[in-house]
C-alpha cells in the first residue's frame, strides 16, 4: 500500500503514521462505522474527484441509518478532501472517508461514544489489476449469500458489513479465483465482494435491482448512464445464477475496481472468454468519464481548486 504523508481525522491534518485511534474505540469492536470509496483522477483541469457530491451524500445517508449524525457539513469534508490531496501533492489517488464510533462507554449500545470522522488518500491502481480491466478476471460463485435486509442495512457502506464480503472473497481466493460473485437470500444474482454486476445478453444489458440487497453503486449509476447514452437498452430486474454463464458479456462496477470485464463464471468462459464489444464500448466512455475526457460527463467531476504541490 502507497503511503501518503497526511491524513485529516477530526478536523486536523495528521502524520500518517500518527493518524490513531484508541484500541476501545467502539467500531473496532463493533463494527459501527460507514465509509465510502471514491477517486480522484488527473485529468486536463487538474486533479478531479469523480462524483464527489454523491459519495459524501450517500456517506451521509450511512451514516443517518445507523444514528450516526455527521459532526462536519458535507462541504466542510468536500474542502478537507481537496487540502488533503493538495497537501500530500497527489494527482490521483483513492479517497476513504471514514465515520465511525470512537472511544467511550463498551458495550451493545453506541449512542454515548462520540461519532468521529478521518479521510485518508493515497495512490491506487485498479483494485483487481490493470490486467483484469485488459483481459477480465475470472469470478466465482461464492457460497456465503449476501446479507439479507432482514438481517442488516444493504443499502447502508457499513463497515462491519464488509464481513460478508471479507468470508467471500477469501473463499474464491483460496480457490484461484480473483473475484467472488454472491447471490442474495432468494438465490438471484446480487453482487460482487466490492462491485456491482451486469449481464449483457443479446444486446441488452440487465443488472440486478436494489431489491437485491446490492448497494446502490455510483459506479453503478454512472454505467447504466452511460449505456443508455450510447443508445443501449438497461433492464434491473432480477437475474438468474443461471444466466451468468448463459450471457454473452459481463462486468463489474465499482469505485476500486472502476470498469472490469469478466471473462470465466465458475470455470465456464463467459460469450467467447474474450471481452465483448459492448462491455468494451461502456468501458472505453466511462474510462473518459473519470479523466475528464468526455465533455457529457464534465458536471461528474469536482476540480480540486486547490493546486497540487507537485
Amino acid at each position: 500500500m502507497s503511503r501518503a504523508d497526511y491524513i485529516w481525522m477530526n478536523g486536523d491534518f495528521v502524520p500518517w503514521d500518527e493518524a490513531q485511534v484508541h484500541v476501545l474505540t467502539h467500531a473496532l469492536h463493533y463494527g459501527t462505522g460507514v465509509f465510502e470509496g471514491i477517486r480522484a483522477y488527473e485529468t486536463e483541469r487538474g486533479p478531479a474527484i469523480f462524483r464527489h457530491h454523491e459519495h459524501l451524500e450517500r456517506l451521509k445517508r450511512s451514516a443517518a441509518l445507523y444514528y450516526m449524525e455527521l459532526p462536519y457539513q458535507l462541504e466542510k469534508l468536500r474542502e478537507a478532501t481537496h487540502e488533503l490531496i493538495a497537501r500530500n501533492g497527489l494527482r490521483s489517488c483513492y479517497i476513504r472517508p471514514l465515520v465511525y464510533r470512537g472511544h467511550g462507554p463498551m458495550g451493545l449500545d453506541p449512542l454515548s461514544n462520540p461519532v468521529e470522522v478521518s479521510i485518508a488518500v493515497w495512490e491506487w491502481g485498479a483494485y483487481l489489476g490493470d490486467e483484469a480491466k485488459a483481459r477480465g478476471v475470472r469470478a466465482k460463485v461464492s457460497s456465503w449469500r449476501r446479507i439479507s435486509p432482514d438481517s442488516l442495512i444493504p443499502h447502508a457502506k457499513a463497515s462491519g458489513q464488509y464481513l460478508n464480503s471479507v468470508l467471500a472473497k477469501i473463499e474464491v481466493s483460496h480457490a484461484g479465483y480473483e473475484e467472488a460473485i454472491l447471490l442474495d437470500d432468494h438465490g438471484h444474482v446480487c453482487e460482487g465482494t466490492g462491485e456491482n454486476i451486469f449481464v449483457v445478453m443479446d444486446g441488452k444489458i440487465v443488472t440486478p435491482p436494489q431489491t437485491a440487497s446490492i448497494l446502490d453503486g455510483i459506479s453503478r449509476r454512472s454505467a447504466i448512464k452511460i449505456a443508455r447514452d450510447l443508445g443501449l437498452e438497461v433492464t434491473e430486474r432480477d437475474v438468474a445464477r443461471a444466466e451468468l454463464t448463459l450471457a454473452d458479456e459481463v462486468f463489474m462496477t465499482g469505485t476500486a475496481a472502476e470498469l472490469t470485464p469478466v471473462r470465466e463464471i465458475d470455470d465456464h468462459p463467459v460469450g467467447g472468454g474474450e471481452v465483448g464489444p459492448i462491455t468494451r464500448e461502456v468501458q472505453r466512455v466511462f474510462d473518459d468519464a473519470l479523466c475528464g475526457r468526455a465533455e457529457r460527463y464534465r458536471e461528474w467531476l469536482d476540480v480540486v481548486e486547490v493546486p497540487s504541490t507537485v
